[in-house]
């Protein structure tokens, strides 16, 4: 789902020159290793501090990366994506989709995770109170 329609106000261009360890980022994703559900798309998935990417600032975990370059990053798998970074030169422009709060996998992601263990714990308090009644009313004939 690389293709699909984006805000115009979420997308920014993001100029960084290569420091000594890099551009100061990892990135995760890519067609044999999605990262976001229906989306093979290239993320940042850790900024480092000192690097070129923390320093600038503008580049945040969860970002997806768009193009490198001008080069889009499209239905590429992870390594041919690490390959075009790698090889990307010293001055390096990239077009980067800003993230939304809700389009993340894992614990960083929707509200509807955090309802979703609330409800779980609901449910076994519920099936708790169901088997310590069951339980008791069992003592309690053997007791009469």
């Amino acid at each position: 789902m690389n293709g699909s329609v984006h805000s115009s106000s979420r997308v920014v261009d993001i100029s960084l020159k290569r420091g000594p360890t890099g551009l100061g980022f990892n990135i995760v994703g890519g067609v044999d290793q999605q990262f976001v559900v229906d989306d093979s798309g290239i993320y940042v998935s850790k900024i480092k501090e000192d690097g070129a990417a923390g320093i600038d600032g503008r580049l945040q975990e969860g970002d997806k990366i768009l193009a490198i370059n001008g080069v889009e990053l499209v239905d590429l798998a992870h390594k041919s994506a690490v390959d075009l970074f790698r090889t990307a030169g010293e001055d390096v422009e990239l077009r980067v989709l800003k993230k939304s709060p809700s389009h993340m996998n894992g614990p960083s992601g929707s509200h509807s995770d955090r309802h979703s263990g609330f409800s779980l714990g609901i449910v076994a308090a519920i099936v708790g109170v169901v088997l310590a009644s069951f339980i008791y009313m069992r003592h309690m004939k053997k007791n009469f």
